[in-house]
């Protein structure tokens, strides 16, 4: 009786039942850590009592996050170990484990055997156990090694991401760990290596938006352990976000010989579709059942979303519509202060999902593959994905290259099932045709169906990349789409608002990095943000509707504060549009305005940059970002006029006297409509603590590794948040917790005390939960101010003998806010490219051509001489000319005076502006068919402080050559002559 009730709890408590032979548990809980070196400790006899309790995932070394720079933190060896016992229904089935991720390398163990090595230090990976699995206690060690340089054993070769720049070292097994039962009829995983097993690949084709169906196809890697062939048939169950069956189908059945792997099939049309989208992370459940004479013997269920891609004319569509990229290049490692890159699945979602609210689209991760959680949380929170393979810089050769190549098969493999994913890269930047096809090849074996791009950084000339763009400038194309990929690198911290805000830093204030001017890398809040609004502007002006060719979008550089290479006086970059802790900055709403449309605004937004909290006297330039046509600022009600627009987006009021009580701006449409308002207030005094829990959807859990994020704020009698308070903070946290802190800064970034200030108001701190559930109090106090206190509770998490049921993203919901892919088009038609077919030129005529081919790595340049600047363009009709957009080169630091003629008639003449790319000059409309652009004068080049890399590499403009010298030279890398929007001119 005893035995049918413990196999009955068993059945109940990790959901094993006889018809489907699969369990997959968590395998985080119960682990040991010892830091260094020790003989002996992969036998299961070692006594590891003195070692420390943790749950994964867990790096040693999490601690420093942000405490030191990232060249300074620590490495070296680290053991883990675990005991587990296996439930007894899991006699004579297949045991094994897999493992995100670990950094670097690590031998593993069990019951003191070596099951193997994983030595990249990016990929997921998994062992087959079974055999080496006991009856009874079994004891899994790992040896890991985090050193900079280690090398592969096989070839001696440092990995070429192991990379102190970018590549946080956040050291052992820092990502989930799971352990999977399968009888011996079993679909495989998705762990290449070391198993050679494919998984399961769940795609869409057929589709049709509008109707809202398409036709979905399972493919799944079967093997067969029994010892005998096997009649096998494959069920596939749909359900829906609610958990509603959605559609059954089978597929045909298939004979595998005992010993064999097969690939078995099914498909069917699917209707009533929910398509996956930007901020509508609708996911649905689909479930393939292995049956055998009817009888289902295992299933996998994949978490996944279906949307329709493609990447042509220059342009993103996503379920037909066109999107402009507008996101953020984020470093891999995500990481959060004094826990690193280990979070709980639900702050994933928290930090992810804030990239979605200040209206990004796309996440470029940076050189290497995220961990499947992030990848999940994308899904969830509806976040396009960029994923790369593992890389530093440039393309590399001969086995560094096998290794890039393996990293990518393996990520592939691992997350194609993942909707948000839309692009591959192969490499942060310049992939050679040769290895750009062999990664083409990689995804066409193992992807074909995705609806995937795949690309790198560069690749403007590439005839095998299928998308590309440069780091900071504007790139547009007629064929695949470019995207900027790293712009507005500018540095500033949460802690300055503006010249007139304690503690008044001024932008520049800072040590210079390799001589720049410190104005980019210490910002305030205010120029940072209007420095945002002008990058993307010239993104923006060259965006879908504005001809053939057209820019794709960009992302800037970085979310989050992030502890990598940084140039300012803090040891780690602060270009985020939120801090390490997630608090906005000012930036954050500027792209909640500039981002709220597809490709442009489609919902009107407004933010006045800055607060109302200034000293008597003080009078200053406030600035408004919108989407509006006209701007007024009101200080008391009382009018102050319309401001000046720029930039697209940014109105500047010059002079603001500040007067206590409220600015409020009001948007208007160019008939006077108003579209949007907001207002500022000034606070009272600070007079309090307020305390905030941001809640975890699924409650906080003892498992030892989720966190609370707690908000701390100065607030006046009424609970307004003072916006220029710099207290400081005392933290005292009592219950089965462990205060962890948040940071500022400061000393040691003011990171692991229970004491540290607010910036602007406020502060956060993160407390992680013990295995005890129970009551956890946090109280803080400051010098004048009423204390605060918060009480939360910890809930029970079950595990058995080291195993759970609940897996880290249990029950995370996806985020449906933005709603589905709206069926309107995202933009309209604002002027129409004229074709030219023919050019003469005042020199190397034989290479005029290439001022329009498309292709931004080849240009025409006279002689030098200034009687030679010319070259004429014969349209292939006679048309209304009003504008011409130029690419020239050295854009960003030259000044040309051109005169442009059609057919004689002088249409502009005036001086280029510089630019991140292209110039587009307002012509007198001239109807003609030749259009003569001229060089009327010496370029000018001014004084323009060139951003470097941290390695001093210069950031280029233009193409190869360098025009900088050159007096009487016209180099147009591009050449583009518009009319009216077609519909106009009939």
């Amino acid at each position: 009786m005893t035995k049918r009730i413990t196999l009955l709890l068993l059945t109940i408590l990790f959901g094993i039942t006889t018809h489907a032979q699969r369990a997959k548990f968590n395998f985080n809980s119960g682990w040991k850590v010892y830091v260094g070196d020790t003989s002996g400790a992969a036998a299961p006899s070692f006594n590891d009592a003195a070692w420390k309790p943790v749950t994964l995932p867990y790096a040693w070394n999490e601690a420093e996050a942000f405490r030191k720079d990232i060249t300074e933190l620590s490495t070296g060896i680290a053991w883990y170990r675990k005991r587990f016992t296996l439930p007894a229904t899991a006699a004579g089935q297949k045991v094994f484990i897999e493992f995100e991720g670990i950094r670097q390398a690590g031998d593993f163990y069990l019951n003191g055997q070596h099951i193997g090595l994983h030595e990249n230090g990016v990929t997921a990976f998994g062992f087959d156990v079974t055999d080496k699995i006991v009856k009874g206690d079994n004891v899994i060690a790992v040896r890991i090694d985090n050193a900079w340089d280690y090398r592969e054993k096989a070839t001696n070769q440092k990995y070429q991401w192991e990379d102190k720049n970018f590549n946080a070292n956040y050291g052992g097994i820092n990502k989930n760990v799971y352990l999977h039962l399968t009888g011996k009829v079993y679909q495989t995983l998705p762990l290449f290596t070391p198993l050679q097993t494919t998984g399961t690949y769940v795609y869409a084709t057929d589709y049709d938006v509008a109707a809202r169906k398409a036709l979905l196809h399972v493919e799944s890697e079967v093997k067969n352990e029994s010892g005998r062939a096997q009649e096998v048939t494959m069920e596939v169950q749909v359900t829906d976000a609610s958990n509603k069956p959605v559609k059954t189908f089978s597929g045909k059945t298939v004979t595998v010989k005992a010993g064999e792997t097969a690939m078995l099939q099914a498909s069917a049309q699917v209707e009533n579709l929910h398509f996956w989208s930007w901020g509508y992370g609708y996911l649905y459940q689909v479930t393939s059942v292995l049956k055998i004479n009817g009888k289902p013997v295992d299933m996998v269920t994949t978490r996944t979303g279906f949307r329709k891609t493609d990447f042509k004319n220059g342009m993103i569509y996503l379920n037909d519509r066109v999107m402009m990229v507008h996101g953020y290049a984020q470093r891999t490692s995500n990481e959060w202060p004094s826990v690193g890159l280990s979070v709980p699945a639900w702050l994933s979602d928290y930090s992810n999902g804030l990239m979605v609210k200040s209206n990004g689209n796309l996440v470029r991760w940076m050189h290497i593959t995220p961990w499947k959680q992030d990848i999940e949380s994308c899904d969830r929170v509806g976040l396009l994905q960029a994923m790369p393979a593992g890389d530093a810089e440039a393309d590399v050769k001969g086995t560094r290259w096998e290794q890039r190549k393996a990293v990518m098969r393996d990520a592939i493999i691992y997350n194609r099932n993942n909707p948000s994913i839309v692009f591959y890269e192969s490499g942060n930047e310049s992939v050679s045709e040769e290895h750009m096809t062999e990664m083409k090849a990689i995804r066409d074996r193992y992807d074909p169906h995705g609806g995937r791009a795949i690309g790198s950084r560069e690749m403007l000339n590439s005839k095998v990349a299928e998308y590309g763009g440069e780091m900071l400038y504007t790139n547009k194309s007629a064929g695949i789409p470019l995207w900027a990929m790293e712009y507005s690198r500018d540095e500033g911290s949460r802690k300055y608002w503006d010249d007139y805000t304690p503690p008044y830093h001024k932008d520049g204030d800072g040590p210079q990095h390799k001589g720049q001017s410190a104005a980019v890398y210490n910002r305030n809040m205010e120029s940072h943000a209007i420095e945002n609004v002008k990058r993307w502007y010239e993104f923006w002006l060259e965006r879908p509707g504005t001809g053939k060719r057209v820019s794709a979008g960009g992302v800037n550089i970085v979310f989050s504060e992030t502890n990598t290479h940084h140039r300012g006086a803090e040891n780690y970059r602060r270009s985020g549009e939120v801090d390490a802790l997630r608090i906005p900055k000012e930036n954050f709403y500027a792209h909640q305005v500039i981002w709220n449309g597809w490709v442009s605004p489609e919902k009107p937004g407004i933010h006045i940059i800055g607060h109302w909290n200034y000293q008597p006297g003080v009078t200053k330039a406030m600035y408004v970002i919108s989407s509006a046509d006209k701007v007024e600022l009101k200080v008391n009600g009382q009018s102050l006029g319309f401001g000046a627009k720029s930039d697209g987006f940014l109105f500047t009021f010059p002079a603001v006297a500040w007067s206590a009580g409220s600015i409020t701006a009001v948007g208007f449409d160019s008939t006077g409509k108003q579209l949007c308002s907001t207002t500022k207030s000034t606070t009272g005094a600070p007079a309090a603590l307020k305390l905030t829990n941001i809640p975890n959807p699924r409650g906080w859990q003892a498992d030892g590794h989720d966190l609370a994020l707690v908000q701390v704020e100065v607030v006046d009698a009424q609970g307004n948040r003072v916006p220029d308070a710099l207290h400081t903070i005392r933290y005292a946290c009592t219950g089965p917790a462990t205060f962890i802190g948040g940071m500022a800064m400061g000393p040691d970034n003011y990171t692991l005390t229970n004491e540290f200030p607010v910036e602007g108001g406020v502060n956060r701190a993160l407390i992680r939960s013990a295995v005890r559930p129970g009551n956890v109090t946090l109280t803080v106090s400051a010098d004048g101010l009423k204390p605060a206190t918060l009480r939360l509770n910890t809930l029970p998490v079950a595990t058995v003998n080291g195993l759970g049921t609940k897996l880290p993203s249990d029950g995370l919901p996806g985020q449906l806010d933005k709603g589905p892919t709206p069926a309107t088009p995202s933009y309209t038609e604002l002027r129409t490219a004229l074709n030219i077919i023919g050019t003469t030129a005042g020199a190397n005529n034989d290479s005029a051509r290439r001022s329009y081919d498309d292709n931004e790595l080849s240009d025409w340049v006279n002689d030098g001489q200034l009687g030679t600047a010319w070259i004429e363009y014969e349209l292939e009709k006679e048309s209304l000319v009003t504008e011409v957009t130029l690419k020239l080169n050295n854009f960003k630091s030259r000044n040309y005076p051109l005169r442009i003629t059609v057919d004689g008639r002088e249409a502009f003449n005036g001086t280029t502006a510089r630019s991140l790319g292209y110039v587009t000059l307002p012509c007198k409309p001239q109807k003609g068919r030749k259009v003569r652009i001229q060089l009327v004068g010496s370029t000018r080049a001014e004084a323009e402080a060139q951003m470097t890399e941290v390695t001093g590499k210069k950031l280029d403009d233009g193409v190869a050559r360098n025009d900088a010298a050159a007096k009487g030279t016209l180099s147009i890398i591009e050449a583009e002559i518009y009319t009216l929007p077609s519909f106009k001119s009939k």
